[in-house]
């Protein structure tokens, strides 16, 4: 979830939503003379964080600008996981930023290195995503900034539907991510009110592969939540699947017919993936 990081008050509550992480921003959710503001109130408020498990990046400005550098001062040991970087279109912005980072980490002499999650936001990046995921083993993931590839493209003001016109971006984003074995990180839905759209949208990125799907709002966290947790049935046709297979390993079978379904090894995988989520989230109806 996005939290705009130059407001106390919403940098205070951002550790009670359900979700996986929080991204502290100093980017586009904070108007410019508000970003040392943003730099102050993270590097305040970061080190009063309880440890609950949830994951904080802070979103910092693109590479190309002055504020990078003041970001990256402000945020280099704090208690973070990573940065966000944003608008990231080749693989040399990836690179300069891991640079910009170890510098900082000799310097202050950082245990825990910042990773970082990318985020892709023009054509040129799409075109370059597999590049780009692969440039740096400190990116652990890509994260679609579908507004500004919308305008990069000129696609209309108003998303339509579960963003059709955004699934060749989607995909290709997703199998970069997978190719490299890092996260894939969903745009954001960006209306508060159409809660319908908001769930069809997550479980079209699931659909599409997606591990992650970002948010601008608490509201959003448990339709969000929810279409990536498992349901009972999922996990119980995972349960069957693997029993079966099991019964046809012991027979010396290596694939089996399971109601009109020709099981092999990959589908068996991708039931123990479905069990390992529900062991870890739980399910859903």
């Amino acid at each position: 979830m996005f939290v705009p990081g130059h407001v106390t008050k919403m940098v205070q509550k951002a550790a009670i939503v359900r979700s996986d992480a929080i991204m502290l921003d100093i980017e586009d959710g904070v108007l410019p003379p508000s970003k040392p503001q943003a730099r102050e109130v993270i590097a305040q408020e970061v080190p009063k964080m309880a440890d609950n498990g949830q994951l904080r990046f802070v979103r910092v400005n693109a590479i190309q600008t002055k504020d990078f550098q003041l970001d990256l001062e402000a945020i280099v040991g704090l208690r973070v996981a990573g940065i966000v970087l944003p608008k990231v279109e080749t693989p040399d912005e990836v690179l300069a930023a891991v640079a910009a980072l170890e510098k900082l980490d000799r310097s202050r002499a950082v245990k825990a290195p910042l990773q970082m999650l990318l985020a892709i936001e023009s054509a040129k990046g799409i075109i370059a995503a597999p590049q780009i995921a692969a440039a740096s083993t400190r990116s652990v993931g890509l994260m679609l900034g579908a507004e500004d590839l919308g305008r990069d493209v000129g696609l209309p003001a108003h998303r339509v539907a579960e963003a059709h016109e955004l699934i060749y971006a989607r995909s290709a984003l997703v199998m970069a991510a997978a190719a490299v074995r890092i996260q894939s990180v969903d745009q954001v839905w960006p209306s508060l009110t159409d809660v319908e759209g908001l769930k069809a949208d997550a479980a079209q990125a699931r659909r599409l592969g997606f591990t992650g799907k970002s948010m601008i709002h608490p509201s959003q966290a448990e339709p969000v939540n929810a279409a990536f947790t498992p349901t009972a049935a999922d996990v119980d046709f995972a349960q069957r699947v693997l029993a079966a297979f099991q019964e046809a390993e012991a027979k010396g079978l290596g694939a089996v017919a399971f109601g009109g379904q020709l099981l092999d090894k990959p589908i068996v995988d991708r039931a123990r993936a479905v069990l390992d989520t529900s062991s870890q989230w739980g399910t859903r109806n």
